[in-house]
Order: structure tokens, then sequence, then C-alpha cells
């Protein structure tokens, strides 16, 4: 299906991998939390080469929501393509997650996803005690409704609430070159990658120079990305572990996407002061 080679889901495809990690544990685990609230707001430009092709937003709405009785974040991410990419490719992509406060699990995730001419919506409904997820979704047809019940792992992700689980790890423990083990459910289907801690380094982005974690996510062979370790994200190598820069080589160019504002950080952002 063409639409799997669109740049912005290109893009997201494997940030989504990265973000699904996950540490084994019982279906009530408690995860400290000292690196986000409720009102957080990032926002990114998505460069090809040297064209601006895109916007993204994720954001943690300002109040507390309860799904399946428990309190949660409601996080959701949109993207959507800007300039000349919008008019031969135009992306509405919108994907949510109802996130455990406790546990950083997800209790109900949704996508909503306008490709060009392609049209999917789905929501999953989590069930941590039973390990078992219920799949609602329809594409073209609103009335014609698929629902699917799966076995997942114990404490799986979302490709959404996995990036706020990975901003909870303690980076400070990991040696360079070690690899985190990641598990997600994702399209009906639970899916593994590993995720390769490469260290610290210093990143220039739109809202300035920051000290970063560098991930490198291995990449499954594919006629997309240019090798295995062809993704690198950074996180701000503080309290906050926001993502501020993702870079992909792809066979047909680069990709970089580009923090540049932000708001509602729960922990002072470690910018570099420039001389």
């Amino acid at each position: 299906m063409t639409r799997r080679w669109y740049l912005f889901p290109s893009l997201l495809l494997p940030l989504a991998a990265l973000l699904t990690a996950f540490g084994p544990s019982d279906a009530t685990r408690s995860v400290p939390n000292s690196s986000f609230a409720k009102g957080e707001v990032l926002q990114y430009k998505v460069h090809y080469g040297l064209i601006n092709a895109a916007e993204a937003t994720i954001e943690l709405a300002d109040n507390i929501h309860r799904v399946n009785e428990r309190p949660c974040f409601r996080a959701t991410v949109t993207g959507r393509t800007t300039g000349s990419f919008d008019y031969f490719l135009r992306i509405r992509d919108t994907w949510r997650s109802y996130i455990d406060t406790t546990s950083i699990l997800p209790q109900r995730f949704f996508r909503n996803i306008e490709e060009k001419n392609y049209r999917k919506q789905e929501t999953v409904d989590f069930d941590h005690i039973k390990d078992m997820a219920s799949v609602e979704s329809h594409k073209r047809d609103k009335n014609n409704v698929k629902r699917n019940t799966f076995k997942i792992p114990n404490n799986v992700q979302d490709i959404v609430s996995g990036f706020y689980y990975l901003r909870t790890l303690n980076y400070d423990q990991r040696r360079v070159g070690e690899v985190i083990k990641v598990q997600g459910f994702f399209d009906e289907d639970v899916y593994n990658m590993d995720v390769i801690y490469k260290g610290r380094e210093t990143v220039e982005t739109k809202a300035g120079a920051i000290r970063a974690i560098r991930l490198v996510p291995k990449m499954p062979d594919n006629k997309l990305f240019r090798g295995e370790n062809a993704v690198s994200v950074y996180l701000s190598d503080d309290r906050n572990k926001i993502p501020v820069l993702i870079q992909a080589e792809l066979v047909l160019g680069a990709v970089k996407v580009d923090m540049y504002k932000y708001q509602g950080l729960r922990n002072r952002l470690n910018l570099v002061a420039k001389n």
C-alpha cells in the first residue's frame, strides 16, 4: 500500500517503535515520574532536506481524565504536511493515548489517519489485568466497523504512552552501547525492537543548543532507511527528557524533526549558554 511510504508516516514509524519502550513488571506497577505533568506542549518542524515539509505537536491536556476508573494523562500527537508537500501528500494525523498516571500504561489509544486518499480510525482499549486489547477500527465506511480482541504482553505500551514511559528512565545508570529492549502493541500486532543508548551530545535546535541523550533504534531491513542505525532520537539531558531532535537517513535523502517551541515543562530545559 503506497501510503506507507509517505513522508510523515515514514518519519513517525521508527519514532513510534522507539516510543514503545517497556520494562517487565506486574500488572499493577508504579513508575516514578518527575519528567512531565499536565499542560506540557512541544512543537516541531519537519524538514526534508532543506524543505519545510510538515509540522507536529505533542501535548498533554490541562486536566486529568478518568478511563477504566483510572486517572489518566491525555496525550495527543498531531501531524500535518505544509507548503508544497501538503499539495501532493496532504496528511492530517491524530494519535491519542490515555495514560495511567501511576503505571504510565495506556488505558485507551485512539488514532485518526488522513493521508492523501487513505482514511482510518481506530480505538484500542487495554486490560492490563487480563493482558488483553480490544480493537475497534474502520477505514472509509464508518458503518463497516471491525472489532477484534488480542492477547498482549504484560505492561505493553502503545506508541504514544511508550514515549512518555521512555522519559521516566534513568540514563545515568546506562553504559554507552547498552541495549534497551522494546515491546509494544500497534496496528493489531505485538512487535519488538532494540534501542541503543549512544551517550550524550550537544545538539543545535531551533529552540537553541541543548545537551541531549542520543538513542538509536535498530531498524529492520527495508527499502526506506539507510542502514539499521539510520534513525537518531535526542532527548534533553535533564529531568524533562523531552525529544528535541530526530534525524533519519533515508535512501532518498534526510529528514530532521526539530523542536522550535515548548511550554508547560515540569522542569527547566537544559539549554547551553552561548559564548
